[in-house]
């Protein structure tokens, strides 16, 4: 048998997602019924549990401050309150305080006059923002403001790198790059080709205000392929004792036919 052919870290990347997203169809990312929302989602996500992140959500949304007038005009204690299942709460809570700063400050309150700005100059604003860092303003860029930006993770980094589309060393705007440039012309694949079959743990999104907002096809590519990452690294993909027999990428994985 002849051995195959290496394929190129671009190749890899489009094999990945058509694998992925002909398996399980659209991942509807990101769970989220306004923009505010998955901004909030984004900054409460660090370095916690998604589960966590909900429960803060669903505090806000019961008490009404799931606004920028709330947000803004909230105590500080009281927005603690709020978002401590998130964990780093007081942390957590002067970051969202400072992202309503910089919104008056630089866009007279308004998310939608903030994301018409471009791309790049609107990146570079949202890591001047302190506690924002790269994953985070990309997520807000993609997620909630449906720029065409690819958002990299722990995820993405650990998949890519075992299917040797990166070096270990690779830095999170060179993996930014190579997808981007991987997907930039690849229309989004809405359907799988058969039903899809998910291990029993595996998140299934319905539907969102978000997850449906009108996008580029190169912003929804972007979009989904995070998703798809996400879904293979929880439950494959493992940091530990990976599960490649069972994973829908294992012929992509080097050295298998």
């Amino acid at each position: 048998m002849k051995p195959r052919r290496q394929i190129t870290p671009d190749a890899m990347v489009r094999a990945i997602y058509r694998k992925l997203t002909r398996a399980w169809g659209p991942q509807h990312w990101w769970p989220a019924e306004t923009a505010l929302e998955v901004i909030a989602g984004g900054i409460l996500g660090q370095n916690t549990s998604w589960t966590n992140v909900e429960h803060a959500l669903a505090s806000l949304r019961s008490a009404g401050a799931l606004t920028l007038d709330a947000i803004r005009s909230l105590p500080v204690a009281k927005l603690e309150q709020l978002v401590r299942s998130s964990g780093y709460y007081r942390q957590k809570t002067q970051r969202l305080k400072s992202f309503v700063a910089f919104v008056d400050e630089h866009y007279r309150g308004s998310l939608e006059q903030m994301f018409a700005a471009p791309t790049e100059r609107l990146r570079s604003q949202l890591l001047s923002i302190k506690g924002i860092g790269q994953e985070t303003a990309d997520a807000i860029l993609l997620y909630a403001g449906n720029h065409e930006i690819f958002v990299v993770d722990a995820y993405a980094r650990r998949i890519l790198e075992r299917h040797a589309a990166i070096d270990p060393s690779a830095r999170y705007d060179q993996i930014r790059a190579l997808v981007e440039r991987a997907l930039r012309r690849q229309l989004p694949d809405q359907s799988p080709s058969a039903k899809p079959i998910f291990p029993p743990k595996l998140i299934l999104h319905q539907p969102s205000v978000m997850s449906a907002a009108q996008r580029t096809p190169t912003a929804q590519a972007y979009n989904e392929m995070h998703g798809l990452f996400v879904q293979v690294g929880k439950h494959y993909c493992l940091k530990q004792e990976p599960n490649c027999e069972q994973c829908p990428l294992r012929r992509l994985l080097p050295g298998r036919s």
